[in-house]
C-alpha cells in the first residue's frame, strides 16, 4: 500500500470542477490559530483519504492542544480531492454547512474523519447522502440544509481552485505539509511523536 493517497486532477476531479474558475485563492480555506504564530502549517488533505483520516485521528489533538492553541502554530488545511471525488467534496461542504466557523470545521471534519470508513462502506451515493444526513442532525442540521450544501456548485469550485494551487506547487499525493511554505518530506511528522520533534525545532 502507498504511504499515501495520490491524487490527480483526471476525469473525475475534472468533471467535478467544470465550470469552475480556477484562479488562486489562498483564503477560502480555514485557518486556526495566532495570526503571528512563528510557524505556518499547511496541509493538503482529502476526506476521503485513508492516510489523512489517520493523521488526525493519531496527531490532531496533540497539534492542537500542543501548538495552535499555545501560538506556536497557525494550521490551515486544504481541500483535496481522493476517489470517490464527489464524495470527499460532500464531506467538506457538510463540515462547512450553515456557515460553520473555523473552530466547528475542523470538529465536524475530525468527526468526519473518524467515520470515514462508515460514511464509504454503503458503496453508493445514496448511501453516502443518508450517512451524511445522519451525522449533520447530530449537528442539528437538517436533511435541506445538508443536501443543499452538499449540491451548492461553489463547492466544487472552491476545491477545484485548491486542486489547481497544489498542483502548481508540485503536491501529488495527501496528505501532504509544508512548514513555513517548506515541504516536510520527512515521514517520522505522521508519528506524533515525530511531528512534535519537528515543530520543536522549526519554532
Amino acid at each position: 500500500m502507498l504511504d499515501r493517497r495520490t491524487f490527480t486532477i483526471g476525469a473525475g476531479a475534472l468533471a467535478l470542477t467544470a465550470g469552475a474558475a480556477w484562479a488562486q485563492n489562498s483564503d477560502e480555506m480555514f485557518t486556526l490559530g495566532a495570526a503571528n504564530a512563528p510557524l505556518h502549517l499547511v496541509e493538503y488533505a482529502s476526506a476521503t483519504c485513508p492516510h489523512c483520516a489517520h493523521f488526525h485521528e493519531t496527531n490532531w489533538a496533540r497539534l492542537k492542544s500542543g501548538y495552535i492553541d499555545t501560538g506556536r502554530v497557525r494550521y490551515t488545511l486544504r481541500e483535496m480531492v481522493t476517489p470517490p471525488p464527489p464524495v470527499a467534496v460532500a464531506m467538506f461542504q457538510v463540515a462547512r454547512c450553515n456557515g460553520a466557523d473555523a473552530a466547528e470545521y475542523y470538529r465536524r471534519l475530525g468527526i468526519l474523519f473518524e467515520r470515514q470508513r462508515a460514511i464509504l462502506s454503503s458503496g453508493s451515493m445514496a448511501g453516502v447522502r443518508d450517512a451524511l444526513f445522519a451525522v449533520g442532525a447530530e449537528w442539528g442540521l437538517s436533511n435541506e440544509q445538508i443536501w443543499a450544501s452538499i449540491t451548492d456548485q461553489a463547492g466544487a469550485a472552491r476545491v477545484g481552485r485548491s486542486i489547481q494551487e497544489a498542483s502548481a506547487r508540485g503536491v501529488n499525493s495527501t496528505p501532504t505539509f509544508y512548514l513555513n511554505d517548506q515541504h516536510l518530506a520527512d515521514p517520522t511528522f505522521l508519528t506524533p511523536d515525530g511531528m512534535a520533534a519537528i515543530l520543536d525545532a522549526a519554532g
